[in-house]
């Protein structure tokens, strides 16, 4: 059984607004059914606090959901955030979107 995968994409500056919104979102997809939920920062050019507090909040709603949460195409200044607020141990982080299909989806 495949499981279902939801991507999504945020751009600009991940703050506060963008957060709640990612946040919200992540909550929707896991409860309408996705089994996975993959959040390709690739246009995402800076995080700030905020930010990363939806991300956590974000992994704690999939987590509740019995789901699963992935990050991948991070650059090199979010990378760096996530290092020094170690969300880097804490977030399954790939460094491509096909790296995540070949490392998790070719596994299911």
């Amino acid at each position: 059984m495949n499981p279902t995968v939801s991507v999504l994409e945020p751009s600009g500056i991940l703050n506060a607004v963008k957060g709640n919104e990612l946040r919200r979102e992540v909550t929707n997809l896991t409860s309408t059914g996705a089994d996975i939920v993959l959040i390709d920062l690739k246009d995402v050019n800076f995080i700030d606090s905020s930010g990363l507090g939806a991300l956590v909040a974000a992994m704690q709603a999939v987590k509740q959901a019995d789901r699963k949460l992935f990050i991948c195409s991070v650059n090199d200044q979010v990378r760096m955030v996530f290092e020094l607020t170690k969300m880097d141990r804490i977030l399954r982080i790939f460094a491509t979107r096909d790296e995540f299909n070949s490392q998790v989806l070719a596994t299911q």
